[in-house]
């Protein structure tokens, strides 16, 4: 039996015994319609015709519904390679062609050569500490020569030390 969606106008085979006397909910594959299918009249064909246009339908649809191949994978240069960089898209990428032993050593080269972000923090932490030390050093020579810090270095000092008291609280109530 060749069903048609009213919606979308594709047809579907389905076999004569699918669809009982009582109707039988269908769903459309392509847009997802449902309705209600109840048997159709079987009509005899008239002529030859007839007959052809049913079995070339019949023939077209048993070949689209056939299961999909997989794709194989390509054989050929990798797409960031410098021959396929420059056939495909006319790249001429230069330099020294290097082995693999060769970018081993650059890449642990460069790695040991370059701060992560917790070594930049440990850093800035470090010199902002060394700086309050040396101006707790020199607090009384800067305060001597400089009169008008005093008020500064002294707000300065405070907040250091409301903060070593919140932190100090934070590490006591856990």
């Amino acid at each position: 039996m060749i069903l048609e969606c009213k919606s979308c106008s594709k047809k579907f085979l389905v076999p004569d015994t699918a669809i009982t006397s009582n109707g039988r909910l269908v769903q459309c594959s392509s847009c997802g319609n449902k309705w209600t299918q109840y048997p159709i009249m079987k009509e005899t064909p008239k002529n030859s015709n007839e007959i052809k246009s049913k079995i070339d339908f019949l023939k077209k649809t048993k070949n689209t519904s056939k299961p999909k191949k997989k794709l194989k994978k390509k054989v050929g240069p990798s797409i960031y390679s410098r021959e396929y960089l420059q056939q495909k898209h006319g790249l001429k990428i230069e330099g020294n062609k290097t082995n693999n032993k060769n970018k081993k050593s650059e890449k642990t080269n460069l790695s040991s050569s370059f701060f992560g972000f917790y070594s930049y923090l440990i850093i800035i932490i470090f010199f902002i500490i060394t700086f309050v030390g040396i101006l707790n050093l020199t607090k009384e020579i800067i305060v001597f020569n400089f009169p008008f810090l005093d008020k500064y270095i002294e707000y300065l000092f405070e907040n250091i030390n409301y903060f070593g008291i919140i932190v100090k609280d934070l590490f006591n109530i856990y």
